[in-house]
């Protein structure tokens, strides 16, 4: 990683760290929640987030991270409910044990419950943005990770396990279970800068392409993956029965629709170049596609 993105990833971490304040209760919830929130990973869609926000006005950065901090909490969520056994049933995430292995179902269901209304507490508090452009991320925020978005995209893979289903509803279910979050990120940052809406448009389709991206290789890596570097094992899609782009284009079919969408990606930030410094958004782009975990 370069040293810009470097220095962004450190800023976070560092706020990371304190997120999680203890409470008088004496229970070991807070524990629960840092154990998955500090399990480490790539911080893709803060880093994302934040990235952009640099690139589009840099003194908007401090305002952009509580917003980061709130993306990473509903992100840890899905994944601490995801891993439980009524629905991919991991042991492994980030190549540790699955937070309802190490502390048990009902309190991973809690930690979950409680990292995802943290999360809009983070926004509603956050220092430095106008009321009106809380309300705005909230309500974005809300819609890429509720039933219009990531929890429908999800609802809808489970309904499709162990059938066979065609492209266009896999796609429709990673719009919405991968990409929306993805794009909240990059939208996040159009909001927190006020940047011209010409310029958000762009970003908008740039964030959807690097969400089929970023899906794509999560299923060519499920078959290709090395489990050591996944942190998980590899196969799962094929245990659960589940159709992925691999198994309905075969994986020469979906490393060529991989392509595809990464010179879309890399056309649109060769258009903001000639505005922007996207050597950052350009790093990630590579880092989504090249990715071995």
């Amino acid at each position: 990683m370069n040293q810009s993105l470097n220095e962004l990833l450190e800023q976070f971490n560092g706020h990371l760290n304190d997120a999680i304040e203890d409470t008088p209760l004496g229970t070991s919830l807070e524990e629960s929640m840092r154990y998955s929130l500090e399990a480490g990973g790539k911080r893709i869609r803060p880093l994302l987030m934040l990235a952009t926000i640099k690139m589009l006005d840099a003194q908007k950065l401090t305002s952009g991270m509580h917003v980061a901090l709130a993306l990473e909490m509903i992100h840890t969520y899905s994944l601490i409910h995801d891993d439980l056994p009524a629905m991919d049933d991991d042991d492994l995430r980030r190549g540790k044990p699955t937070n309802h292995t190490v502390y048990g179902e009902w309190l991973a269901i809690l930690a979950g419950d409680a990292l995802l209304t943290k999360a809009f507490e983070k926004i509603a508090l956050t220092p430095y943005i106008d009321a009106d452009i809380k309300v705005e991320l909230i309500k974005k925020l809300s819609q890429a990770s509720g039933h219009q978005g990531m929890v429908g995209g999800q609802t809808l893979d489970m309904q499709s396990e162990h059938q066979h289903i065609p492209l266009d509803i896999l796609e429709s279910i990673h719009v919405h279970k991968t990409g929306a979050l993805i794009q909240f990120a990059i939208e996040a940052a159009t909001i927190i800068t006020s940047i011209r809406q010409t310029t958000a448009k762009q970003l908008i389709q740039f964030s959807q392409h690097l969400g089929v991206i970023f899906q794509i290789k999560d299923d060519l890596l499920d078959v290709y993956g090395d489990e050591a570097k996944l942190g998980k094992p590899v196969g799962s899609d094929v245990s659960n029965h589940k159709s992925t782009y691999v198994t309905l284009l075969g994986e020469q079919g979906a490393e060529q629709e991989l392509q595809v969408h990464i010179q879309k990606a890399e056309a649109i930030l060769d258009t903001l170049s000639m505005e922007f410094d996207t050597t950052n958004l350009k790093y990630l782009l590579t880092l989504f596609y090249q990715r071995q975990n």
